[in-house]
């Protein structure tokens, strides 16, 4: 008895402790020199989990791991289904089919070309090539987190793959809207939102390089956004199934079963519960901050999870593979707006 009381008083300081970081990291992401740059507080979260793990000894960890491992699954998964209340369903019927298309043909056809590159070409590890892809065709950070509770990998890949996906969510957000200014891009304000919402990786990226060119840009961009944050269910289920038909190697000889993903379900649900309009702005207001709260734990969590010494065993090739599939984002992006929108 003696014990489990220990436990959950480890568990309750350890999450508390997470959870101060996570209101740190918010604080820091609201400073107008980094909110200049759009780095969302989960960025931030992992970047300072990472500098936590890496400067303060591993007994600490140990300690505190059942806190870590709740905060990077269980509020992680609950940080997800609470990001449904973001999105409607008169969003897909606003942006029409040309936009959907956009969004679906971007979402498989990067996944595809990536698990490909990476799996087949650069010899990457599997799970880091999965993780990668995912982020780069649908939402950044948050979709590695949600493919990582499929894929049921070790942390520090999931950080990995963050990362590099985040390095170039970051200088799309910068350099897209140049060459648009600049007239190497030629669209209207509505295509290039659409653009801009099919190609970027993070949706803080999307806002800030829709901002930096028109009021009707950020609106399309934020909702072909949404619509391909939104195929992140059906995404997971096919992966799911993905990974059960074609397993690696060192799982082909133990039983698996298809892994239903019920956070992403219940995020449908709350979709759907939210195109009805039944909360007011305000109150959707504090369901986003608080759901803001719980990513950025998770991400937290996630960096302490993180040993630099892995980076360096890993090696460029997670670099190379998020290079390519943002260049294939960028050139493939222009070409589908250009004929469906």
């Amino acid at each position: 008895m003696k014990t489990n009381n220990q436990d959950t008083k480890l568990l309750i300081i350890g999450v508390f402790a997470i959870f101060i970081f996570s209101i740190i990291s918010i604080l820091i992401s609201n400073l107008t020199i980094v909110s200049s740059l759009a780095i969302s507080p989960l960025i931030v979260g992992i970047i300072l989990g990472i500098l936590f793990a890496n400067t303060v000894k591993e007994s600490l960890f140990e300690k505190y791991n059942q806190a870590i491992k709740f905060s990077a699954k269980r509020l992680l998964r609950i940080g997800i289904i609470l990001y449904g209340f973001r999105l409607s369903f008169q969003d897909i019927a606003e942006v029409g089919f040309g936009g959907v298309f956009v969004a679906l043909f971007i979402i498989f056809s990067t996944f595809i070309l990536g698990y490909f590159i990476g799996v087949k070409i650069l010899k990457l590890d599997r799970e880091i090539s999965i993780l990668c892809s995912s982020g780069a065709a649908i939402c950044g950070a948050a979709a590695v987190m949600a493919t990582s509770s499929v894929v049921k990998n070790e942390s520090y890949k999931s950080a990995i793959a963050v990362s590099f996906v985040v390095i170039f969510g970051s200088i799309g957000m910068f350099l897209l809207p140049f060459l648009y200014k600049i007239g190497l891009i030629p669209l209207d304000n509505n295509q290039i939102g659409v653009y801009f919402g099919a190609v970027l990786h993070e949706v803080a990226n999307v806002v800030a390089a829709g901002n930096m060119v028109s009021e009707e840009a950020t609106n399309s961009a934020i909702i072909v956004k949404m619509i391909r944050v939104m195929f992140l269910v059906p995404f997971l289920l096919l992966l799911s199934y993905f990974l059960i038909k074609f397993p690696s190697s060192q799982n082909s000889k133990t039983k698996s079963k298809i892994i239903i993903p019920w956070f992403a379900v219940i995020f449908i649900f709350v979709v759907a519960f939210n195109s009805f309009k039944f909360l007011n702005i305000e109150i959707l207001s504090t369901i986003n901050y608080i759901d803001m709260i719980f990513l950025t734990m998770a991400m937290f969590a996630l960096g302490l999870n993180t040993n630099i010494k892995k980076f360096k065993e890993v090696g460029l090739k997670p670099f190379y593979l998020t290079l390519l599939l943002f260049l294939y984002l960028s050139i493939i992006g222009y070409f589908l707006v250009l004929i469906f929108v």
